[in-house]
């Protein structure tokens, strides 16, 4: 009874109360901290292109996603039925897995990166990082007790 009650229930929040019960709330950090890998990656240089563009593509898919799912759980389009809490774990368990590898190429390549490059573009990358690693907790611990909600609905 205790994870049920610490996950905010077995059904999904709808309306304002997705900021009010944990862990739909990290719904916001996961949108500014994504959104900030964006940002970082698309204006930084990094030596291998195909690493940017799998970085580039799991922020932008999971900022979207995650945007979507706000704006579907604000409205209440899940109506109470446990598909959408089926849905809500799996995705998050996909986007906590494809920000831990967008997050480790990242590092590899800020690590490579060390010479050659300017400051700016370094640290750039440094930053994209260290966002992305928060991100990556982040959804990891939705993920959790995402999965927790799950196996109690």
């Amino acid at each position: 009874m205790a994870p049920a009650a610490a996950s905010g229930g077995s059904t999904l929040p709808s309306g304002f109360s997705v900021f009010t019960t944990f862990p739909d709330l990290l719904f916001i950090f996961e949108f500014i901290f994504g959104g900030l890998v964006w940002i970082l990656v698309a204006s930084s240089l990094v030596p291998w292109p195909l690493v940017q563009g799998w970085v580039m593509f799991v922020s932008v898919f999971c900022f979207v996603a995650t945007t979507t799912l706000i704006i579907l759980y604000l409205i209440g389009a899940h109506g109470g039925e446990t598909s959408w809490v089926t849905l809500d774990a799996a995705y998050h368990c996909t986007a906590a897995l494809f920000y831990l590898s967008a997050s480790v190429l990242e590092a590899l390549a800020t690590i490579t990166m060390q010479d050659g490059f300017t400051y700016r573009h370094y640290h750039e990358n440094i930053a994209a990082v260290v966002f992305s690693y928060v991100a990556t907790l982040l959804y990891v611990v939705h993920a959790v007790f995402s999965l927790i909600r799950w196996k109690s609905s």
